[in-house]
């Protein structure tokens, strides 16, 4: 017998290569008759130096997070997913991922879209999916974008 996903994260942040993830996760999830649990994580070491300025900066980050999650939320369950799941999250993807939402959902996969970064960006900050594939206790999909 084959071996089935039940509980997949699919990683997103509104980026190109995410977005190729996400279309990648709605087919895994469709095969494998799994739940899609669509997660964003907050960064807020990106905002919190701009709230200090102005305290609105976090409530419209916020309301720009759900707006993306429903819209993917909408896109899987049009495309045939039965059960879909919203995650939103505060704090560092890079930490989250792997040893946060992963584990409340009691994920079996995690997919997540290849960085852009070069290789001074990875150096200094990590890549998120080279984190979340190093601390990982669960199989993890790191998609590449599609060659344009």
């Amino acid at each position: 017998m084959a071996f089935e996903y039940h509980d997949i994260v699919i990683a997103v942040d509104g980026s190109k290569a995410s977005d190729f993830a996400f279309r990648k996760a709605i087919d895994i999830a469709k095969r494998n008759h799994a739940t899609l649990i669509i997660s964003h994580v907050v960064d807020t070491r990106v905002y919190s130096t701009i709230e200090a300025y102005d305290r609105s900066v976090s409530d419209r980050v916020q309301n720009d997070a759900l707006e993306l999650l429903k819209t993917y939320q909408e896109r899987a369950e049009k495309a045939g997913v039965e059960n879909v799941i919203t995650d939103l999250e505060h704090g560092s993807p890079k930490v989250k991922i792997a040893k946060d939402v992963a584990p409340k959902h009691h994920a079996d996969l995690i997919i997540c879209g290849a960085t852009g970064m070069n290789t001074v960006e990875r150096f200094f900050i990590g890549s998120v999916s080279e984190h979340i594939t190093r601390y990982s206790k669960v199989d993890v999909l790191v998609v590449r974008p599609e060659k344009d």
